[in-house]
């Protein structure tokens, strides 16, 4: 099987932007069963240091949308930070898959050889694009989208490995016949 750019890349966030968003529903029925604002979820963090849950959402957001404008070789749209509640992050969820989906195959064509160059600050970083999808773009998305289920695990919602790998069950097969 040849592994493809634009399988690699909009598969895998297609999926685990799909498991964000039942992660956040299951955040959304903890905080009307526990009778706590929603709000106190979106502005949770692990640590004082770290961004809240509603901008490790907009992060993982961002890396899939920035990730498929580089590979195919346009400039990302540019959205506004303003979600507040936990439906305007799964709509901003909902938009990211849009336009991941909207990246036609052929768009990715030579990608994995394309040069990418960005700035970290102090920095300009350069690499191909397979390295730019392997070692820079997938690590910085899971990162913030563990990180967000994190948050909401910290805060007593009741997830665990099947909801963060919910995508997964599409491979699943019955156990064969005896």
């Amino acid at each position: 099987m040849k592994i493809s750019m634009h399988g690699l890349a909009s598969e895998t966030f297609t999926g685990m932007l799909g498991d964000l968003s039942g992660i956040l529903d299951k955040g959304a029925e903890h905080a009307a069963k526990a009778r706590i604002d929603p709000a106190t979820l979106i502005k949770a963090k692990l640590a004082p240091d770290m961004y809240d849950l509603a901008r490790q959402v907009q992060i993982a957001c961002d890396q899939a949308k920035g990730t498929t404008a580089q590979l195919t070789g346009v400039e990302p749209p540019v959205w506004e930070d303003s979600e507040q509640t936990i439906d305007e992050l799964k709509a901003r969820i909902a938009r990211t898959i849009d336009y991941v989906q909207a990246a036609p195959e052929t768009a990715y064509e030579g990608a994995e050889d394309r040069e990418i160059t960005f700035a970290v600050p102090e920095v300009t970083i350069v690499m191909t694009g397979l390295q730019f999808l392997k070692d820079w773009a997938l690590p910085h998305f899971y990162f913030h989208v563990v990180t967000a289920y994190d948050i909401l695990r910290h805060e007593g919602v009741e997830i665990g490995k099947r909801e963060y790998l919910g995508h997964v069950a599409k491979y699943i097969r019955p156990p064969a016949a005896a």
